[in-house]
């Protein structure tokens, strides 16, 4: 059973993730404590719980004597978050696809389906990590599902960085052909093209480029 401060601490950990997330709070924006205690009407204690947590998944960092501020990033960074989720959705993937169901299989299609007619970047991001989280989850292994949502979290501050303007739906040729692999059994198939399809960075040409492989273009010009 979770404490209250435990409770509060997480609700105010995901406020503030989906402020940075969305650049409501800009790099370098300051966490001030006594503010944000006042918005939630708490105390510090689960305040300073959840600037742990923001720290934990690398979206605050803390400076002696200046308090907690939001953390930047740069294309180094994105590239160390592709190739970390490469790897792991990979062996994610691996380990779900023989609890991959037919029905569950259709409603992973049915999340691309709404990426692709999807109005905003907001929308869109929403329904590519459902489409990930339903092909994944089956696996059964909690921290490792735990480590790629993270992971996620801070692929989507550089979508919502390079795309907030600047939106275009397209259709998703790589969800598409991870699927058709699935329905057809062939599970390292799949799961090659989902590291390919997670880890574009460097992999700035491409016939047929993932939504993800464009944001890596226009972070790059």
């Amino acid at each position: 059973m979770h404490k209250p401060d435990e409770t509060l601490a997480k609700k105010i950990e995901m406020t503030l993730s989906d402020r940075i997330i969305s650049g409501r709070l800009q790099p370098g924006s300051r966490l001030r404590q006594d503010h944000i205690a006042e918005e939630f009407g708490v105390s510090h204690v689960p305040v300073r719980e959840a600037f742990r947590r923001l720290e934990a998944k690398g979206l605050a960092f803390s400076e002696p004597h200046k308090g907690v501020r939001v953390t930047s990033f740069d294309v180094a960074e994105l590239r160390e978050v592709a190739e970390m989720r490469a790897s792991l959705e990979s062996l994610a993937l691996k380990q779900a696809a023989p609890n991959l169901t037919t029905a569950l299989l259709a409603k992973a299609e049915q999340a691309t389906v709404r990426a692709e007619r999807a109005q905003n970047v907001h929308e869109w991001e929403e329904a590519n990590r459902a489409f990930h989280r339903m092909i994944l989850e089956p696996c059964g292994m909690p921290r490792l599902l735990a480590s790629i949502d993270d992971l996620h979290l801070a692929s989507a501050r550089f979508l919502f960085a390079a795309w907030r303007s600047d939106w275009e739906a397209r259709t998703d040729y790589d969800h598409r052909a991870i699927l058709a692999a699935l329905r057809r059994g062939q599970v390292n198939v799949a799961c090659d093209l989902l590291a390919r399809h997670v880890g574009w960075m460097g992999r700035r040409k491409s016939p047929r480029p993932s939504v993800e492989i464009q944001v890596v273009e226009k972070l790059l010009e």
